[in-house]
């Protein structure tokens, strides 16, 4: 019996946006299958941000073709705008913008280790607390693509790891596709099925292990790039835990 082929969310060929007499970004190719994780690597102003909004349909004026096959996307952006002077309730951040049922907004606060969290002031969480609930409302009408820039900023190592188990966990329970944003492979690399790496252009893309060792993503990061490696597999001797401790793999 042939493996079941999975389905593809978006196809993205030869996209770039040329404005101010500068390509921003160029001759970018790639698509997203429903329950695989892309990341997109690469230095600040190296087009990460800018790819997520062809995809996203932000930009319209663009070379190339961008094929979407489902409205259900969801977007969690690098930066959010909130007045922080409002009493606003995580509950009520939650259907801000959108018409949710209490189930809905349960199951998605449950997911993301948050339930606790639902009658908190916003303004009185931690960075890490904050993610997750920006996470929840991202998911609460199961998406089947989720487009997440950045989405461990304001958090510590711990948490970061812990996030990035979280993220994983979003795509396997609901199947869906996610692209992820990060300035760091070394970041996404134990939680990630496909890397592309932006400068500009897409520099190299494969496994996060093929990308390490690419000599194209050595040269843009240098001596960093030499830690790679060995991250990756520290990061495979454990697993990290909704909260950020470490638990021991069961072979």
């Amino acid at each position: 019996m042939e493996p079941q082929k999975k389905e593809i969310l978006v196809k993205i060929k030869n996209a770039g946006i040329f404005k101010n007499n500068k390509w921003l970004v160029r001759d970018v190719s790639f698509e997203i299958y429903k329950g695989t994780i892309v990341s997109l690597i690469g230095p600040n102003g190296s087009g990460k941000t800018t790819t997520a909004k062809i995809l996203l349909g932000i930009y319209r004026d663009i070379h190339g073709s961008v094929e979407r096959f489902t409205k259900k996307i969801s977007y969690v952006p690098q930066k959010i705008l909130i007045d922080w002077s409002l009493p606003i309730r995580v509950v009520d951040f939650m259907v801000l913008t959108q018409k949710l049922e209490n189930n809905e907004i349960e199951e998605a606060l449950k997911l993301t280790g948050a339930e606790h969290l639902k009658n908190n002031s916003l303004s009185k969480l931690s960075g890490g607390e904050l993610q997750r609930v920006l996470l929840a409302r991202a998911i609460a009408k199961k998406p089947d693509l989720l487009v997440l820039d950045e989405p461990v900023q304001g958090v510590d190592f711990t948490g970061e790891a812990a996030l990035y188990e979280l993220i994983k966990k979003i795509s396997e329970t609901l199947k869906c596709g996610i692209l992820l944003i990060s300035h760091d492979l070394h970041m996404v690399m134990s939680s990630t099925d496909f890397v592309i790496c932006l400068n500009g252009h897409i520099c190299c893309s494969g496994t996060p292990i093929s990308v390490a060792q690419n000599k194209e993503y050595q040269k843009l990061f240098g001596d960093h790039a030499s830690q790679i490696l060995s991250l990756y597999k520290h990061n495979h001797d454990h697993d990290h835990s909704t909260d950020g401790s470490i638990k021991e793999k069961i072979n």
